[in-house]
C-alpha cells in the first residue's frame, strides 16, 4: 500500500497557494500610501515654493510699458502701448508651465489616491497662483502717481507691475488640470484591474492531498 506523501509546504499549500494563482495571472501589489495629511502638506508646500519663485520671475522678466513725463503728467507712446499687457502674458506663461510640470509630477505621485488626487493638485495650483501674484505685486508694484509727482519732464517711468484681468490667475489651474487629465488618460488602461475570475478559478482547482 502506498504511503501518503507529506506536503513539504504545509497543509493546504497546493490548494491555497500555487493552486490559486494560475500561470500568467498578474499579481496586483498595491503601493503604500502616505496619510492624507502628509500628502496634502507636501502638495501645498511644493506649490507655495513654486508660487514664490514664479512671482519673483514674473517681476524680473515682465516687459513694462514706460511713461514719458511731461507738464501734464505721463503719457504712453504707440510703441509703449503694446507693452501694457506684457505682465499679463508673462504671468500666464510662467504659471501655466509651472503648474503643468508640477501638476504632472504630483499627480503621478498621488495617483493611488484616486479622483481625490486631482482635487489636491488643482487646489494646490490655485494656492500657487495666488502666492505668485502676491509676491510679484510685493516686489514690483510701485504706484505710478507718487513717482510722477517727483519726476521731471522728459523722464521715463516704468508702469506698475500688475494684472489687468484675473484671467492669467486661471493659467495655474488649467495647467495642473491638463497634466492630471493627460496622465490619467494614459495610465488608467495600463493598471491591472482585480476581478473575481482569479478567486473563481482557485475555488475550482482541486486540492492535492
Amino acid at each position: 500500500m502506498s504511503q501518503p506523501v507529506d506536503n513539504p509546504l504545509g497543509p493546504g499549500a497546493y490548494g491555497q497557494g500555487y493552486g490559486q494563482q494560475p500561470f500568467g495571472t498578474p499579481v496586483v501589489v498595491e503601493e503604500p500610501k502616505l496619510p492624507w495629511s502628509r500628502a496634502i502638506a507636501v502638495t501645498i508646500g511644493v506649490f507655495l515654493v513654486a508660487g514664490a519663485i514664479a512671482g519673483w520671475a514674473w517681476q524680473q522678466f515682465s516687459p513694462l510699458a514706460q511713461y514719458t513725463v511731461d507738464e501734464n503728467g505721463g503719457s504712453l507712446g504707440e510703441e509703449q502701448m503694446t507693452k501694457v499687457f506684457g505682465p499679463d502674458g508673462t504671468f500666464t506663461a510662467i504659471g501655466f508651465l509651472a503648474a503643468l510640470v508640477l501638476g504632472a509630477l504630483l499627480f503621478w505621485w498621488l495617483r493611488n489616491y484616486g479622483p481625490w488626487a486631482v482635487s489636491i493638485v488643482v487646489l494646490g495650483s490655485a494656492l500657487g497662483s495666488g502666492v505668485a501674484w502676491g509676491v510679484g505685486m510685493l516686489l514690483g508694484h510701485d504706484p505710478l502717481q507718487a513717482r510722477l509727482e517727483t519726476a521731471k519732464p522728459g523722464d521715463l517711468l516704468d508702469a506698475p507691475l500688475e494684472l489687468h484681468t484675473w484671467t492669467p490667475l486661471a493659467a495655474w489651474l488649467v495647467g495642473a488640470a491638463l497634466a492630471a487629465a493627460i496622465i490619467a488618460a494614459s495610465t488608467w488602461r495600463a493598471d491591472p484591474v482585480a476581478t473575481g475570475s482569479v478567486s473563481a478559478a482557485s475555488e475550482s482547482t482541486p486540492q492535492v492531498h
